[in-house]
């Protein structure tokens, strides 16, 4: 499937260059020399190397270096991008550069693409936010289908959270302080006064008396069961091998 991926690299990884031409002896080589992003004596030149002014993060230096693969995928050549934040004298402000990887279709400007990166900070506190305050992943639901239903309702609660937050009253909790500006997870707290104005379409529930039950001649069906999905295998422990 076609698209562009930008992912942040470990600083100790260890990527490989395109290899040189074909000498005519043995198999041709699918590596050239080796990137270290942790030994700058490995990178070479950068293919171009640029600074820029930030409003936020201030000065900063990106160097980029082209044609780089990992040892296990070397048909796929990606972009290497290194981010620095610089003083105002030119030297590093953190010491920790940033390691950015780009492998897509269709590349974006190179002035730009660095910038992308820092969107996942929002996305990640966003997740965060579904999990914790909107509980996203409690609800045990039984069907793929109802938890697509209900995976779909997350993004319309954050934009009517967003929507509420000009016209909530704060409802701080007795240990908290009150905001004048008021955060999702304090509008969220905040929205039981919206709902009680604007009230709901549903209907109250009627008085129905005794149930009339399952009916008589009806099948009755098996819940479906699916698998369970594990972050880990577990396997079996090995007995210890007794000498004889």
């Amino acid at each position: 499937m076609p698209c562009d991926i930008l992912v942040r690299l470990r600083s100790n990884l260890c990527l490989w260059g395109e290899p040189g031409a074909y000498t005519g002896i043995g198999c041709p080589r699918k590596h050239g020399n080796q990137f270290k992003l942790n030994e700058p004596t490995t990178w070479g030149e950068p293919a171009s190397v640029f600074e820029v002014d930030d409003p936020k993060l201030k000065r900063v230096r990106v160097s980029v270096w082209k044609k780089l693969h990992f040892r296990k995928a070397a048909t796929r050549s990606m972009l290497m991008i290194r981010v620095e934040r610089l003083d105002a004298q030119g030297n590093d402000r953190v010491s920790k550069p940033l390691w950015l990887a780009w492998v897509g279709e269709e590349m974006p400007p190179i002035e730009e693409v660095w910038r992308l990166y820092l969107r996942r900070f929002t996305i990640d506190h966003w997740y965060r936010f579904l999990k914790q305050r909107l509980h996203w992943t409690v609800p045990k639901l039984s069907t793929p289908k109802q938890c697509e239903r209900w995976s779909d309702l997350m993004p319309l609660m954050t934009w009517e959270l967003w929507l509420a937050r000009d016209i909530v009253t704060d409802n701080p909790l007795p240990w908290q302080k009150s905001f004048d500006k008021l955060t999702p997870g304090r509008v969220a707290q905040a929205m039981g006064g919206v709902f009680a104005a604007i009230g709901t379409p549903t209907r109250p529930p009627k008085p129905r008396g005794k149930s009339p039950g399952w009916k008589l001649g009806k099948k009755r069906s098996r819940k479906n069961r699916y698998p369970i999905v594990k972050k880990t295998v577990t396997r079996p422990r090995k007995d210890p091998s007794v000498a004889v």
